[in-house]
């Protein structure tokens, strides 16, 4: 049950920062050799990969994006510490934070598909073969999606001969539509917000035995493909020569929609840095849900519109009325806490990547901008650096940019001019 309090603030849409009262209280509900499987298998179909992937031919195969300095960023919002960006809208072939899980479901399911027909697991290269293309034509991947996680399996699935199916709600972006209509993906609408299109995906997928339904809200190979991101990101750190320790924390601020792919993330950061990295979700005023679920309690579901929200926002890669329930349960003891964002604040965050860094983001992925304001600017947030020890000035403060890269100009531009 939420606080009168929590609650109050939550319906009228204020900006606020919440703190997890569990956090560090480390409790052990997914199987961590489950990310080991995930990092395995990404090296193993790195040949798959870069023979099928345009931007990745020629190389190892290896889906990951840049870690780039955003001091300029630091200098204009004032920021503590050193920053970076995370650059996800960089992610190859899928453009957003959604390549890393997505790909490791279908890659998943192409090992799945293979074996039954005959593959003998030795080399994930064979796989980008015509013979094997025409064999996974008469299979394919349904997905219920906001968009980015429909884009990174659809895309996938297409370069490797599966057919497709996106299950989207019709106030989706457009451009995310017509882009996966134009890379031969099916893409079906529906009234109704990402819920609705989820359940539509999964009667479809449940209805044709030829098919494979990647479920967002419960799905353990998302998640772990997700999660796989901890161990690059710690690999990145190194090569920068910038230590992480209690002295020297990480603090890293992801924004949010059903929570399985920032969840992930979480969950990796923790396996290799334990209690030296902080993450903090950011979600727009109008869809907490991870919030609205982890200060309820995990007993009872719980959406955003049992508190009064409608769930519309400009940051439509998070608006999802209900959190996964398997990335809330896994967060309940690893996350810092959850801020949230007024849709008025996400162009100027844009503006500000865009005029200082050079980098094209969408609304949802600049989200996690607002973050280290909360903590060093409100009493809320120095209290807790002080509970947690964390100097700001001492920290490596990671942006994580989910989504971007595949925008079109036109419609760039047109949220830099609004």
């Amino acid at each position: 049950m939420l606080k009168t309090h929590l609650l109050d603030t939550l319906s009228r849409r204020e900006p606020t920062l919440w703190i997890n009262p569990r956090h560090d209280m480390l409790q052990e509900t997914f199987p961590p050799e489950a990310v080991d499987q995930a990092a395995d298998r990404f090296d193993r179909a790195g040949a798959l990969l870069s023979r099928t992937i345009e931007v990745l031919k020629g190389s190892d195969g290896l889906v990951e994006s840049p870690l780039l300095d955003a001091e300029p960023l630091r200098a204009a919002l004032d920021g503590k510490g050193r920053w970076l960006l995370k650059a996800d809208h960089r992610m190859p072939l899928a453009g957003s934070v959604k390549a890393r899980g997505g790909f490791h479901e279908v890659l998943v399911y192409a090992e799945r598909v293979a074996h039954r027909l005959g593959w003998d697991g030795k080399d994930f290269g064979e796989l980008a073969g015509d013979q094997w293309r025409s064999r996974f034509e008469s299979h394919r991947l349904i997905v219920g999606s906001t968009g980015n996680l429909g884009i990174s399996i659809g895309l996938l699935s297409r370069a490797l001969g599966f057919k497709a199916q996106v299950h989207m709600s019709r106030d989706a972006s457009e451009w995310k539509k017509q882009l996966l209509r134009d890379k031969g993906a099916e893409v079906v609408e529906h009234s109704g917000d990402y819920a609705k299109a989820v359940q539509a995906g999964r009667r479809e997928a449940e209805s044709d035995p030829a098919a494979h339904f990647v479920d967002d809200e419960r799905s353990e190979l998302l998640f772990a493909g997700y999660a796989v991101a901890g161990r690059r990101l710690a690999e990145q750190l190194t090569d920068q020569r910038i230590e992480v320790s209690r002295e020297r924390p990480l603090v890293v601020y992801l924004p949010c929609g059903v929570g399985g792919a920032p969840g992930g993330i979480t969950y990796g950061l923790k396996q290799v840095f334990g209690d030296s990295v902080h993450c903090w979700f950011a979600e727009p005023v109008a869809s907490p849900s991870v919030l609205a679920q982890l200060a309820s309690g995990l007993e009872t579901p719980v959406s955003v519109y049992d508190v009064g929200l409608d769930n519309q926002t400009l940051a439509d890669g998070l608006a999802v009325a209900q959190a996964s329930m398997l990335a809330a349960t896994c967060m309940a003891s690893r996350l810092a806490g959850v801020f949230t964002v007024a849709d008025e604040s996400l162009p100027d965050y844009l503006r500000l990547a865009w005029d200082k860094l050079g980098e094209r983001l969408e609304p949802s992925a600049a989200a996690g901008f607002a973050g280290p304001r909360w903590l060093a600017e409100t009493e809320a947030g120095r209290s807790w650096c002080k509970a947690n020890e964390v100097n700001l000035d001492s920290a490596t403060h990671v942006l994580w940019s989910t989504g971007g890269g595949l925008v079109p100009a036109e419609v760039f531009d047109e949220w830099l001019q609004g």
